[in-house]
């Protein structure tokens, strides 16, 4: 697959950065290069954004991101209109949820809006997860994860996640955001978080331009020995310091707070200090970007003494606190201020439902039936390795709901 464009076009960012974190295999060229020349004179007309030439002849010149992930042959609707269980989100959670869903024989469906693997799967060396002791990136450990899911007889839809939740008459039904439908006996919610905006002058209209949300892998080739900056001190912020120094002329890292140890594992921290490329500004904070069409420059602020400094930069990657992806559910699955879901004994009234249910499950929403998993969950450890633990635990709960419908009363 080769995608033909201009290089700090959103657009063809937006297309890289889902090839990229899905584990498909792409060139890209920008629209002024002889390659991309050369693959443009077949068109008789060439629009403004970015074309797509499949590896089968056909190119595509108009298209939504759910066109590409058809045309290289991924599900984007559901086979079934029900199923045992769905899972929403293929992050660490929600496909060590599938893995073990799938492998105890529930009929499993699991939603992914954007890509495999989560934020975990933008982690260009995961080194402190279980069983590798050399690191795995989480690109590969997700690839992994969704094979083992996929041969177990998991169902994956991808470009269409979920935009709706209610209990029927007939069990839990999923909206998806394409208008359709499905039911389920039983639904995790394994959504995880999107990095927080950052606000300051510039920064909206230079995204995908040179400002970037997460690691942003795929674009390690663009910033070759150039002056990059990291927003963020945790350990994903770590991680993609020392993976971009490898190309970069320089990384910054700029951390608000006092001490880097203080949200950033160990071995990272030291890692850092014996990489030779990257720097880490304490105290500091971006007050601006600026940039023609694409960022050339941020002014730093430190935040000890109010002074500003403008420095050169070719990107700027924002890896800052954490938002859940919980807008789109109703308000009977309850949420902490954050919006964060709530479970079990944390539910309001020590989980508690006061009308002579059950007692919801640990990991069991406040709508019964629904269980929440991995970063999206309230009081979570925001680990890769406990969110897969937390996905498996779901499915033993999962088939205890079940178990408890079976003996329920009719009526």
């Amino acid at each position: 697959m080769r995608i033909v464009g201009d290089r700090w076009d959103p657009v063809s960012f937006e297309l890289r950065d889902a090839l990229e974190r899905n584990n498909v295999p792409y060139a890209s060229y920008d629209r002024g290069s002889p390659e991309g020349a050369e693959l443009l004179q077949q068109l008789d007309e060439v629009p403004g954004n970015p074309v797509v030439f499949l590896a089968d002849g056909r190119v595509l010149t108009s298209y939504t991101m759910a066109d590409i992930a058809e045309a290289l042959g991924a599900l984007v609707r559901p086979r079934h209109g029900s199923y045992d269980l769905v899972v929403v989100g293929a992050g660490p959670a929600g496909l060590s949820a599938a893995v073990y869903g799938a492998s105890e024989g529930l009929s499993t469906l699991v939603l992914e809006s954007t890509a495999m693997g989560g934020q975990a799967g933008t982690s260009s060396r995961i080194r402190n997860f279980l069983g590798f002791p050399a690191g795995i990136s989480g690109g590969e450990l997700a690839e992994r994860a969704y094979q083992q899911a996929w041969m177990f007889g998991a169902e994956f839809v991808f470009i269409n996640g979920a935009a709706g939740l209610s209990a029927g008459a007939d069990g839990l039904v999923v909206a998806l955001a394409e208008g359709s439908q499905v039911s389920a006996r039983a639904v995790v919610l394994a959504t995880g978080v999107a990095y927080r905006r950052l606000e300051a002058p510039g920064i909206a209209g230079l995204t995908g331009a040179g400002v970037f949300y997460g690691s942003a892998l795929s674009e390690a080739p663009a910033v070759k020995d150039q002056d990059v900056f990291i927003v963020g001190a945790g350990n994903s912020a770590g991680q993609a310091a020392v993976y971009l120094a490898r190309s970069a002329r320089s990384v910054t890292l700029l951390v608000r707070g006092d001490d880097l140890g203080t949200s950033m594992s160990d071995y990272l921290v030291t890692e850092i200090a014996a990489t030779p490329r990257v720097h880490v500004r304490l105290r500091t904070e971006v007050a601006a970007a600026r940039g023609d069409h694409r960022l050339t420059e941020l002014v730093l602020r430190d935040r000890a003494t109010g002074r500003d400094q403008t420095v050169p930069a070719a990107a700027l990657f924002v890896m800052i606190g954490a938002t859940p992806h919980t807008d789109w559910l109703p308000g009977d699955v309850a949420r902490d201020r954050h919006g964060f879901i709530l479970t079990g004994r944390d539910l309001p009234g020590g989980g508690s439902p006061g009308d002579g249910r059950t007692l919801p499950l640990p990991l069991e929403t406040s709508l019964p039936g629904v269980f929440a998993a991995g970063d999206v969950r309230a009081g979570s450890v925001k680990r890769v390795a406990s969110a897969v633990g937390e996905g498996s635990v779901t499915i033993p709960q999962v088939h205890q709901h079940l178990q408890r419908q079976a003996t329920q009363p009719a009526g």
